[in-house]
């Protein structure tokens, strides 16, 4: 996510920062090369502008020209400009109305508007504990009732009995129905989509909003349509007036330029932004977090709270206790790997760390492929409960007998037994040091301690196919 933008930004303020004193000229350069990349992030032109003139009135200032760290006084200002863009504040979805209060998701055809309204409701049923109901309104495209009717049964949500030879409306008004006699919190109502905006599209939408009331009109978008997206967005909220947007493949979208644009051009919030297809693949959209990302800041924020959501508490404290003792076997190394494919892979962790710019580049020199974290898990799988936890055990015998159970070469084999005595070492260092000793610990993956380093470490492909 952004990281073209991240790289170019970085680029650009590391420049700043070494120069010490600034003029105005250092300043009005910076700021040429930073609208060159908003531009080439797919950033709207008028968005670009303001952002620029906004930026520039108070960084040609005397408070950054006379600041003592004049770099990182640009830095600052412009994370702030990009907090105010992108919508100051997080804005959640607010569905605190009598109940069954109505979600309208609308969009165009292949947004991800279906599969959205599913993650949503599963989000509102699991996290803030609500009944919810959803309903299918799109008779036009071929099986899309039957979509949200497997969706719901994936995510243990309730849908609305498919009768055929119903109108939209009809099907919407007898979902507000059912949410009323069943006792429903939230009714999700999944309006069909177009290929392009028609004015069949916007009728059938309006109908159906002042049918139902809907206490949020959602917008789901691709971001990966860049300007489109942006262009839908405007149209919708001209049209039917939304009370947010769902961008989708946020994962996917290496500029940013629908997420930078939407909230200036349209006035309305992102609020969630949808990060892969699993249906707990949802986050909430935070600008400043989003900010501190772009910026190269990291989003400590988010780590912790994904880490709270994922990690067994009881077993983190187990672990813990093993950390501190130094006796760290290959059964906790196999619960460590499963924890970072559930926090997003070594990529999505170190994206959400300080600093970490570089480390992210050695990773993918180093061809790291956080897929492949599966199959060191399966080498474990094939060990005996005594060589887990006694590595020391795997003789050549043994290693040849749990290559060929793993489906792997020996080798990999004394791969995963080195990667395992690093973090045990790792481990032990976090165990003493608290915070310090794990800044330590990642810090020594970047210089020798992992792959791409120099002098040791993961050796170079450990990770590829």
């Amino acid at each position: 996510m952004f990281d073209s933008l991240q790289e170019k930004l970085g680029g650009i303020f590391a420049k700043l920062k070494r120069s010490g004193a600034l003029s105005e000229a250092d300043v009005t350069a910076a700021l040429r090369e930073v609208r060159v990349a908003l531009l080439e992030a797919d950033v709207a032109l008028p968005v670009v502008k303001d952002f620029i003139d906004k930026v520039k009135e108070r960084a040609v200032g005397q408070e950054v020209l006379r600041s003592v760290t004049p770099g990182q006084m640009v830095v600052k200002i412009v994370h702030d400009a990009l907090v105010d863009m992108l919508g100051s504040e997080a804005s959640g979805i607010n569905v605190d109305a009598p109940p069954p209060a109505a979600v309208l998701m609308v969009g165009l055809q292949g947004s991800g508007k279906t599969t959205s309204t599913a993650k949503i409701a599963k989000r509102l049923q699991d996290k803030h504990k609500k009944r919810v109901l959803m309903a299918s309104l799109d008779t036009r495209r071929p099986a899309a009732q039957e979509q949200l009717k497997i969706l719901g049964e994936q995510a243990g949500v309730a849908t609305l009995p498919i009768l055929s030879g119903q109108t939209p409306l009809d099907i919407a008004k007898r979902a507000m129905t059912a949410g009323r006699l069943q006792g429903y919190d939230v009714v999700m109502l999944d309006t069909a989509g177009r290929l392009h905006i028609d004015a069949a599209l916007m009728a059938e939408v309006i109908a159906v909003r002042d049918a139902t009331d809907p206490v949020e009109t959602l917008l789901v978008a691709d971001a990966l349509t860049g300007q489109d997206a942006v262009n839908v967005a405007k149209e919708f909220n001209d049209k039917v007036g939304i009370s947010g947007v769902v961008l989708t493949r946020m994962d996917g979208d290496g500029r940013g330029g629908a997420a930078l644009s939407m909230r200036a051009v349209t006035g309305k919030p992102i609020k969630l932004a949808g990060v892969g297809e699993k249906l707990d693949a949802l986050e909430d959209f935070h600008p400043d977090r989003v900010a501190n990302r772009i910026l190269g800041m990291g989003d400590v924020v988010s780590l912790v709270e994904k880490a709270a959501e994922t990690i067994d508490r009881e077993e983190a404290e187990r672990i813990a206790k093993k950390m501190k003792a130094g006796a760290f076997d290959l059964d906790d190394l196999k619960g460590q790997l499963r924890q970072m494919t559930k926090l997003g892979g070594m990529g999505g962790i170190l994206g959400m760390l300080p600093g970490v710019g570089n480390m992210q580049k050695q990773m993918a020199q180093a061809n790291i492929d956080d897929r492949m974290l599966k199959r060191q898990i399966a080498i474990i799988d094939s060990m005996t409960p005594k060589e887990r936890k006694k590595p020391d055990l795997l003789n050549a015998s043994r290693k040849r007998r749990v290559a060929a159970g793993a489906g792997v070469e020996v080798q990999d084999i004394n791969r995963l037994l080195k990667m395992h005595r690093q973090m045990a070492d790792m481990m032990k260092k976090m165990g003493k040091g608290g915070m310090k000793g794990l800044m330590g610990a990642l810090g020594g993956l970047g210089g020798g301690g992992f792959p791409g380093g120099p002098g040791g470490g993961l050796p170079p492909g450990f990770f590829k196919r």
